[in-house]
């Protein structure tokens, strides 16, 4: 159950200051207006169809940062949807890592390491054959 705990907290940082704070970044930039403030600058996509398109990257940031954090809390409350959605998000995330750089590096390190401690939790010493 340790790992569990310690592979939601994973998920809560990850959802909470990187998705959800990076959203709440944006604020300022649409009330300043978008052709003073290029958000641009700051985040590079490798696929031209994302960079275009960067405010509605960030919406679907914030609904991937609400899916980690209800994925973390079902984890922690130890209910199997939570684990279910925990595993999803992190698969997902990790394929999808590398369109964003260098934040991709980041999603890729914490959603990462919590996939692995969820499958260690999950699987524990069991092998692969008997």
């Amino acid at each position: 159950m340790k790992k569990y705990r310690i592979a939601a907290i994973l998920m809560i940082i990850h959802g909470g200051f990187m998705e959800i704070g990076g959203v709440l970044c944006m604020i300022p930039a649409l009330m300043l207006g978008t052709d003073k403030f290029d958000i641009g600058q700051y985040f590079e996509f490798r696929l031209a169809y994302f960079q275009e398109n960067l405010y509605l990257m960030m919406v679907m940031g914030a609904i991937y940062g609400v899916l980690r954090l209800t994925g973390a809390i079902g984890l922690l409350k130890n209910r199997m949807w939570g684990l279910v959605l925990s595993v999803i998000n992190c698969v997902i995330t990790v394929t999808l890592m590398m369109f964003l750089l260098p934040a991709g590096i980041m999603d890729g390190i914490l959603a990462g390491s919590a996939l692995i401690l969820i499958l260690m939790q999950y699987y524990g010493d069991k092998k692969i054959t008997e």
